[in-house]
């Protein structure tokens, strides 16, 4: 695994992981998947990591790297997310969303207090920023 992708992983992890008030203390998991320079869009690259959220589990409210464009898709259970002042919603399993850059990510959380959830996050950002997540203010 790259230097690179390996911190932004651990990043990711430990910015994200945390409870949300009315949830679980259990925290997300999160697996680098993914991470490769797109050779036709010069600076950029593709990170996808897979965050698997135990039954109530939540992430602390974060913003994501300045640049990065996201799309997120539920593998299995429902995620319950709000993005930027858009509504607060639950995808279930087969259902996405997607983030623009310089978003805040004030909920992302497991809507299942007794169930699994997973979701795949793909990141299309710039090479340089080392930082994939970074927890709100």
């Amino acid at each position: 695994m790259k230097i690179r992708s390996f911190l932004a992983a651990a990043c990711a992890a430990l910015a994200i992981a945390g409870p949300a008030a009315a949830h679980d203390s259990q925290a997300e998991t999160v697996t680098p998947k993914f991470d490769q320079v797109i050779p036709n869009i010069p600076g950029k690259s593709l990170i996808v990591v897979e965050v698997d959220y135990a039954p109530g589990a939540a992430s602390a409210p974060h913003t994501h790297a300045r640049s990065a464009f996201i799309y997120a898709y539920v593998v299995s259970g429902e995620i319950e997310s709000k993005v930027n002042d858009g509504e607060t919603r639950v995808y279930k399993a087969g259902e996405s969303w997607s983030e623009p850059p310089n978003s805040r990510h004030p909920v992302s959380r497991n809507a299942s207090p007794t169930r699994s959830a997973k979701l795949l996050a793909v990141f299309v950002v710039d090479t340089d920023d080392k930082a994939l997540t970074t927890p709100a203010k």
